[in-house]
């Protein structure tokens, strides 16, 4: 499967080199190779460290971060055509960058897999980790805006002249883990305690305190920020974690009323939410101004059609944002619907092996934990896809694994490293302790014993 993938990678790589210089250049060779290390080097810390882990868990995720970096390359094409003939300085090659990141996460990989021996230990440092999860997204919303704001919200962390990062995207993993700890230890009394109100089953206090005491601090903090696609994501993931542990339906349709509270205020507090609202609602009103990006996007969509332009054949570099925010977009145009779908089925497939991961663990909070990850990265993609196609309004989210950036890249190696953790003690066999062989006795020798002979049975008669 790692080879497919990279041939895939490989064959796409040359096709867009082909369509935009119509030569080859040896700058492919750089992103192959690179590339094409990374997975030998993912592939041999998987077999040393981690055996028996899901054996397609790796080969997706090379082949969606592989995509991402060849339309990441592609657009940087795009921009070195666009510069040179306007007579301007050519931007820095995004493509490389985001080929050193996936090294960098790389190496970080292999230290939760170093480091996380047995995913249980985490269950210990829960509200250790929920306490760093929400000082992660408490810096960025207290730093100056200078330091912090890029769109209007305040969710990054900016050394000038060396880079920036995102805390949130790991604030979420530590708090994912927090909630899996918790809902283990609280899971029997959220099952069966509580008032009755309206045929809802509410919970008590004294047992939901410290989750939704760390809840409302993660919202409060990213409506500080005005991080409302981090929130929905954080908010959306809990909320799945609570159902799969207590079974409840009524602990999803308490949390619909309360998202949908929280929507109706967010959007009557924030400009900037009522603006995007407007938006999904109408982007044609104002196509040259707040809506062009998704009109750009929609346009893109379209001319891609069913079957694309082909790799390099486009114009995804008109959209605003089309290596980040856009990607989807961008593929969408150039692969089509078949294309895109068919990406779209790769996350689906990660999503149920991590699902399945999470069932065959050996102990509930490697189930919860593991079902959680793979959760937010679907629901990751259902917010950045829906925002895109005009579903729901737009949120600035990432996709996992495609878009350009360090942090999302980083964050989201962790938790592929804590799904093949957990799978890989999910499938190890057990261990039999060995029965030690007394010393091997010639059969002349051996012992003999007379063992009495069973009475007759009273209803068959005859001898034992």
């Amino acid at each position: 499967m790692l080879v497919f993938a990279a041939i895939v990678v490989t064959s796409a790589l040359v096709i867009v080199e082909l369509n935009q210089n119509r030569t080859l250049s040896w700058e492919l060779a750089y992103y192959g190779g690179g590339y094409l290390l990374a997975l030998a080097v993912a592939h041999l810390l998987i077999r040393r460290y981690a055996p028996y882990a899901d054996p397609v868990l790796l080969p997706i995720v090379a082949l969606l971060n592989g995509i991402g970096l060849v339309m990441i390359y592609r657009l940087d094409l795009a921009r070195e055509i666009s510069a040179v003939n306007r007579g301007e300085e050519v931007p820095t090659p995004q493509a490389s960058l985001q080929l050193v990141w996936t090294g960098v996460a790389l190496v970080c990989f292999l230290i939760v897999l170093l480091v996380v021996r047995d995913h249980t230990v985490l269950q210990s440092y829960a509200y250790t980790l929920a306490l760093i999860g929400v000082v992660f997204l408490a810096i960025p919303a207290l730093l100056p805006s200078s330091l912090s704001e890029v769109n209007g919200a305040k969710i990054w962390i900016k050394v000038p002249g060396l880079f920036s990062i995102q805390p949130a995207e790991f604030a979420k993993i530590a708090l994912i883990i927090f909630a899996a700890a918790f809902l283990v230890s609280k899971r029997t009394v959220l099952s069966t305690a509580g008032k009755k109100v309206f045929g809802l089953v509410l919970p008590r206090g004294r047992d939901l305190g410290p989750l939704l005491v760390a809840l409302l601090l993660v919202l409060g903090i990213m409506v500080l920020g005005k991080d409302l696609g981090s929130a929905l994501l954080i908010f959306g993931t809990f909320l799945a974690m609570i159902y799969v542990a207590t079974g409840r339906v009524s602990w999803l349709i308490i949390g619909v009323l309360g998202f949908s509270a929280g929507a109706y205020l967010a959007y009557r507090m924030f400009a900037h939410v009522r603006v995007r609202v407007d938006i999904w609602l109408d982007p044609f009103g104002d196509p040259l101004g707040n809506g062009y990006q998704l009109v750009q996007s929609l346009f893109g969509l379209g001319t891609g059609g069913i079957f694309g332009t082909g790799l390099g054949a486009g114009r995804p570099d008109i959209v605003p944002f089309a290596s980040t925010d856009f990607i989807t977009a961008a593929l969408g145009e150039e692969l089509g619907l078949v294309g895109i779908t068919a990406i779209f089925l790769l996350y689906l497939i990660l999503t149920a092996r991590g699902i399945r991961t999470g069932l065959a663990a050996k102990d509930g909070f490697g189930t919860l934990l593991a079902g959680g990850l793979a959760f937010s990265l679907a629901l990751q993609m259902f917010i950045v896809v829906g925002g895109v196609t005009r579903l729901i309004p737009l949120t600035g989210l990432t996709t996992p694994f495609l878009s350009y950036g360090g942090s999302s890249l980083l964050s989201n190696y962790v938790i592929l490293a804590l799904l093949v953790r957990i799978s890989d003690s999910s499938r190890r066999p057990e261990e039999t302790p060995a029965v030690p062989a007394g010393p091997a006795v010639p059969l002349d020798q051996a012992h003999t014993q007379m063992v009495p002979a069973l009475p007759a049975h009273p209803a068959r008669g005859g001898r034992g």
